[in-house]
């Protein structure tokens, strides 16, 4: 009988905790675009005037580059012998030969397929315990590239192994591996999120299944060697079926892999019980339902039935990512019981908001996208029906701030309003620009917050959000931190707001508030004792209410300037969405006058200097406070050595590296 794929809890497993060894890769591969930029066997940034250990050719070739002797030596003999140069020479003579795009998928797929052992051919279904789904793949739209792909690959080991006489219709076993690398890769990102490659892993994390409500997530590192002080973890997951014996199957693939490439860690994000099922995400759990789904079959031919997927009425999470309302200004009533075509209006804010964010991602505008996104924030989108059609009314389309498209927007106002705001110091020191870049730069912190809270109130109905939430508080504190300390306050002192240019921002690392646990929290954290769900139930309570505090006294301040921002009656409790008040996104907004969030003042004489200094350790607070539940949410999901905690580290000691493992 063969052995079901999946794997369970050895044992009884706390939430942040390790559940495996870093694991190293059987194949892995970087993005084209990275092969100028990045070490070809530990995925690491080469240096600045970094001088190519394997040199690129005269012919200009893609070729590997290595950021040091070691990473040359254990990558480059694989890279020759399993016929990659080859198939880059190829692709760059004969574009034709395969095009569609990158090629890390089949590099990957060349890697492992020369570490198969030669003894017995693996069956085209199955290799060494992973599965290629083949035959899924190739019926679908994928089918042409996939023989194209698999055509290539077996292009290349032919020239390399000087043979003329085999017919490119023999490239089965080329097909089923690039099939195996195309189901079982996971795409490899940096500390940023940029994705810089694929790898292939065996089957002690291949083996983890998807679920849209996952107990565990999963970390890269990227460093050569390993870390000498990295505490070995024992594997503490097992295939199903061997939970009594404990033994995980041994892979096949060992002849060159193993040894170098981006290592991989699963972490608990929830308590998993000793037998049960432990998954991760194969996709984004910010996207709603339909979303999700399609991405899922799209990649892997098959549809997720997990509990969130299966819950019947929607969950409030997946409810609220997707919920649209729908205004008919010729009407006397606004309701959002309108009968109106979901899918439609769906597909019409969609295609708006990706083409506003594209202003920015693409062409390089943030003033047009922040325009265009703040516009179908605060005034929705209009049906703009054709002419001739018997119905009159013009509907138009409001987003949930809670919608997935909201979310997506907060995020790309966050960091346009932030460069907008760069630009602006650095081309003119003219004052009405001064004070443009500060209240750009007060816009960007308070799209960071919104964004922070309103995933936050998300995560409290799905607790496997937290790498989201994780990062979001991250990039809120740091905004809110760089608000505090901006050079700018000094500026607007001419501005009706005068700031004392001796205020002491003091060395904000030894900051502990009076009415929260978080440095408690983190030094448990650092002494690896185990957090119980209770132990962090509490800690985010307590950030919660300080938070909420803190920012009832700043946000009036933030939103200054801002329609929509200021229509948010609160970035942090979401209870005025409450729709039983209200019968639609539209009347929510426009019933609101202003924020609840504090008061507005009047700033005049030496009360007005305190009042503003005040002001700004408040914002300077709020900052700290977010990140270090940054930090702490990171430490749950990461570990306390990640990439993203010892970027909180760096913020707040004011430093460019710590003495830890991580460096």
């Amino acid at each position: 009988m063969e052995m079901e794929m999946e794997m369970r809890g050895e044992e009884e497993i706390e939430l942040g905790q390790d559940l495996t060894p870093p694991l190293p890769p059987l194949s892995f591969a970087l993005h084209d675009s990275f092969l100028s930029s990045h070490c070809s066997s530990c995925f690491s940034p080469l240096p600045p005037l970094h001088t190519p250990t394997f040199p690129n050719n005269s012919h200009h070739v893609l070729l590997p580059l290595y950021c040091s002797p070691l990473c040359s030596a254990s990558d480059s003999p694989l890279h020759i012998s399993s016929a990659e140069p080859r198939l880059l020479r190829l692709l760059q003579s004969h574009p034709s030969t395969y095009p569609h795009g990158d090629s890390s998928d089949l590099r990957a797929a060349l890697r492992l397929l020369h570490s198969l052992p030669a003894t017995s051919p693996p069956a085209p279904h199955r290799i060494s315990g992973l599965l290629t789904n083949r035959l899924r793949l190739i019926d679908h739209d994928d089918d042409l590239r996939i023989r194209d792909g698999a055509r290539a690959m077996f292009l290349a080991r032919t020239m390399r192994d000087a043979q003329d006489d085999v017919a490119p219709d023999d490239a089965v076993l080329e097909e089923a591996v690039l099939c195996l690398v195309l189901t079982n890769a996971v795409e490899v990102q940096d500390n940023t999120g940029r994705t810089l490659g694929i790898s292939v892993y065996d089957s002690c994390f291949s083996w983890i299944n998807h679920s849209c409500s996952p107990n565990a997530c999963y970390r890269f590192l990227l460093s050569s060697p390993p870390p000498p002080q990295w505490p070995e973890t024992p594997l503490r997951i097992v295939p199903a079926g061997q939970i009594e014996s404990g033994v995980c199957s041994k892979n096949l693939l060992t002849k060159e892999c193993g040894k170098y490439g981006p290592r991989v860690i699963v972490r608990s994000i929830k308590r998993i019980n000793r037998g049960e099922e432990v998954t991760i995400t194969y996709t984004d759990l910010l996207q709603p339902k339909a979303m999700r789904q399609s991405e899922l079959w799209s990649r892997y031919r098959f549809m997720c039935s997990c509990k969130r997927c299966s819950a019947s009425p929607l969950t409030y999470v997946d409810l609220a990512l997707e919920d649209i309302s729908a205004v008919n200004f010729n009407s006397s009533r606004l309701s959002s019981d309108i009968s109106f075509n979901r899918d439609k209006a769906t597909e019409r804010l969609t295609g708006y908001i990706d083409d506003a964010i594209a202003d920015y991602l693409s062409i390089g505008n943030p003033e047009s996208s922040c325009e265009r996104l703040e516009q179908v924030l605060t005034q929705g989108l209009s049906d703009n029906q054709p002419e001739g059609n018997e119905d009159k009314s013009e509907l138009t389309y409001w987003l949930n701030p809670l919608h997935h498209l909201s979310l997506n927007a907060y995020t790309t106002l966050a960091s346009a309003y932030k460069i907008l705001a760069d630009d602006l110091v650095i081309s003119s020191a003219i004052d009405n620009h001064v004070m443009k870049a500060f209240g750009m730069s007060r816009m960007s912190a308070a799209y960071s917050l919104l964004l922070a809270g309103a995933t936050h109130h998300l995560f409290n109905s799905e607790s496997s959000l937290v790498v989201h939430v994780a990062n979001f508080w991250t990039i809120a504190g740091d905004s809110l931190l760089n608000l505090a300390k901006s050079k700018l306050w000094s500026e607007i002192v001419r501005w009706d707001l005068p700031v004392s240019d001796n205020l002491e921002l003091y060395h904000i690392a030894k900051y502990k508030c009076p009415k929260c646990s978080l440095i408690d929290k983190l030094e448990t954290y650092s002494r690896h004792d185990p957090v119980t769900h209770a132990d962090f139930e509490h800690a985010s309570r307590e950030f919660l209410h300080c938070v909420t505090n803190l920012t009832q006294k700043v946000w009036y301040f933030l939103v200054q300037g801002c329609r929509y921002l200021g229509l948010c009656k609160n970035p942090i409790d979401f209870c005025w969405l409450d729709t039983s008040k209200y019968s639609s996104e539209y009347e929510v907004l426009t019933q609101s006058t202003g924020t609840n969030c504090g008061n507005k003042r009047s700033f005049s004489g030496r009360e007005a200097e305190e009042d503003t200094n005040q002001l700004r350790m408040y914002i300077l607070y709020l900052g700290v406070h977010c990140l270090l539940y940054g930090e702490y949410l990171a430490s749950t999901c990461y570990g306390r050595y990640s990439q993203l905690t010892c970027h909180v580290h760096n913020i707040l000691d004011g430093e460019e590296k710590l003495s830890n493992p991580c460096h």
